[in-house]
């Protein structure tokens, strides 16, 4: 154990131990954290639905008809009636032919990349891609290359110089990337992937619910329905609740059924959060009040930290990162932003290349002009006293 005592004493005297926070309540614009109020910047709570009246009772409902568990695999008897509602509600809402869904969207990029591919296979992913995509990848037997962030010119040079050598090609992205914030070419994507007979794969986690007609998602702001192979999508950040799902042809989604290990050898959902999730989708339908709020919101935000100077990178969505490179000195400033009431988390190596430190904040449609206000001038004036602008 002596190497994992010298390992935690490395990230202390770097600067980059953290103490995990302590959540005193439910996840809000501002929360008691650590026994003190403060404006929270660090949810993906986009929409506000974690904590909604309508959500909760929802999810009453299903646990006095239900129970609080499954009781098994999807493949055995956890294969509950509001499961299969969940998977006809999610392909309905996103304008695809069927969906299925899983325990966690890492769950569901664990299982679906390692059942659609094999060896003579090969996968090419965007260098920037989610931590769980890279994970599903290491899962395959297929071949994999990487292609220069959102670069087009890099990823037909792949194609080109490998397309001809393997059976089937998938290319995966991120919709949305969740740490710059920045949205993926994905009508480009699309278009090489039909010149060089590709799929296409696109894990669309912080698009859904924020992206598109009411939050349909990435592939709904394009147009693209219909032209997408894969989509992957999480339950838990503008959704509110918990779990992963994918979008898909009815054979690709019956595939699955029999090969998705995560679905053949982990429990299902709790009925709680399907009937939760399908209720934040019924609100969706209903409304573009709440993608209308969070994106006024991240509007303002933007704004409000451009003008006092701030680097926010290539953000095109909520999520805005503030750069600043050096990761002692960036969790120094989420440390001391705690302290003053505003929490914002910092982001450092290995979730970020090495040089590339930000804090990272996420918006909401709870928050109102008046918090992100007060938030952006605590920032402001604590990066002043750090030199950070």
């Amino acid at each position: 154990m002596s190497t994992f005592e010298q390992k935690i004493a490395e990230l202390k005297q770097n600067g980059t131990y953290r103490i995990l926070p302590i959540n005193e309540g439910p996840c809000e614009a501002e929360i008691i954290l650590n026994g003190h109020k403060v404006i929270n910047l660090s949810s993906n709570n986009y929409l506000g639905f974690a904590n909604h009246p309508r959500l909760k009772q929802a999810a009453i409902r299903a646990i006095e008809k239900y129970g609080v568990g499954a009781g098994a695999v999807r493949t055995i008897v956890g294969n509950m009636s509001v499961h299969e509602t969940l998977d006809q509600v999610i392909a309905r809402f996103k304008h695809e032919e069927r969906a299925l869904v899983f325990q966690s969207g890492f769950a569901c990029n664990a299982g679906v990349i390692q059942a659609i591919t094999e060896e003579g296979d090969l996968i090419i992913s965007d260098e920037l891609n989610h931590a769980s995509i890279i994970d599903g990848v290491r899962l395959s037997k297929a071949s994999r290359a990487v292609y220069k962030h959102s670069d087009m010119v890099d990823l037909e040079r792949v194609l080109i110089e490998k397309r001809n050598a393997f059976n089937q090609v998938l290319i995966i992205t991120d919709g949305v990337f969740s740490m710059d914030g920045d949205i993926a070419n994905l009508p480009e994507i699309v278009k090489l992937a039909k010149k060089y007979h590709a799929m296409t794969y696109v894990d669309d986690a912080h698009g859904s619910g924020v992206l598109g007609h009411s939050g349909r998602g990435t592939v709904d702001h394009f147009g693209l329905h219909g032209q997408v192979d894969f989509i992957i999508g999480t339950l838990s950040k503008a959704i509110g609740v918990v779990g992963g799902y994918v979008c898909g042809t009815h054979a690709s989604i019956e595939w699955l059924l029999h090969r998705g290990r995560p679905l053949l050898f982990s429990t299902a959902m709790m009925p709680a959060a399907a009937e939760a999730i399908i209720e934040a989708f019924k609100m969706l339908e209903e409304t573009t009040e709440y993608t209308d709020r969070l994106w006024d919101n991240a509007k303002y935000f933007k704004k409000l930290l451009l003008e006092k100077g701030f680097d926010i990178g290539h953000s095109e969505t909520p999520i805005t990162p503030i750069m600043i490179g050096d990761e002692a000195k960036t969790m120094l400033f989420s440390k001391e932003l705690l302290k003053r009431g505003v929490y914002v988390s910092g982001i450092v190596f290995p979730t970020v290349p090495k040089g590339k430190a930000r804090v990272r904040c996420m918006v909401s449609a709870l928050h109102t002009h008046e918090m992100l206000k007060r938030a952006s001038e605590i920032m402001f004036i604590t990066a002043k006293e750090m030199s950070i602008v």
